[in-house]
């Protein structure tokens, strides 16, 4: 783990960016999964809301840190819900975080490789790039659904290697996920962040050790909100 507390931007080449709870506000995703789902599903099966949370809550928690966990073809079965298409009904909530554009133009400016890196799956990709208008600041754009692994998982990493051409000692990743940063490390990325506030209506959260941002400006100085 890299403890120093500033970035040298000389030295980094490659910057990863998860997206949800790093790029965008996780609050988007925590009201469509813990509100709105459970109250599609409570209406489909003639169940109460607090019957359809607690249900739901069970069935979420078996999933976390599983590729399934992401997926949107998976819950859609599960649920028997179209996902994708709820996403839709509601993704004008979806939003990103103050500086985000001018942080990808600056990357973009500088020369380094931007690559959206994300366990989401590409219909929410898709759902969140049409929102926000970002999908050609990045370089490119990876779904660990493409490899089969979610980014907490050690499995991830090799194929991503095989897949990406980067270098661990010149690459940055910021991740709000600790489980993602923990996995980055064991595989050799040397710059490590993590989102101190992932979801704008929560607590900042335990980083567990790791360099925690505010927002973009805690890495570059001088980024000015168009």
């Amino acid at each position: 783990m890299n403890n120093s507390r500033s970035l040298d931007w000389a030295q980094i080449k490659t910057v990863f960016l998860d997206m949800d709870g790093t790029l965008m506000d996780l609050a988007f995703d925590n009201y469509f999964w813990h509100e709105y789902v459970p109250l599609i599903y409570s209406k489909n099966k003639g169940i109460d809301d607090v019957e359809a949370k607690q249900l739901l809550l069970g069935m979420y928690q078996r999933q976390r840190g599983n590729l399934t966990w992401y997926c949107t073809d998976y819950w859609s079965s599960q649920l028997d819900l179209g996902i994708k298409q709820l996403k839709q009904q509601v993704a004008t909530k979806v939003s990103l975080f103050p500086l985000v554009n001018e942080f990808l133009t600056w990357l973009q400016d500088n020369g380094k490789r931007s690559v959206l890196l994300t366990n989401a799956h590409m219909d929410s990709v898709d759902i969140k790039m049409e929102q926000t208008g970002i999908r050609a600041k990045f370089d490119r754009i990876i779904t660990s659904h493409s490899y089969g692994y979610a980014k907490e998982q050690d499995e991830f990493w090799p194929l991503l290697a095989d897949d990406e051409i980067y270098q661990c000692e010149a690459t940055l990743l910021i991740d709000d996920n600790v489980s993602v940063l923990q996995a980055a490390d064991r595989h050799g990325i040397k710059h490590l962040r993590s989102v101190l506030r992932p979801d704008t209506t929560l607590p900042i959260q335990e980083t567990q050790g790791y360099l925690g941002i505010n927002n973009f400006h805690d890495i570059v100085d001088g980024l000015i909100e168009f």
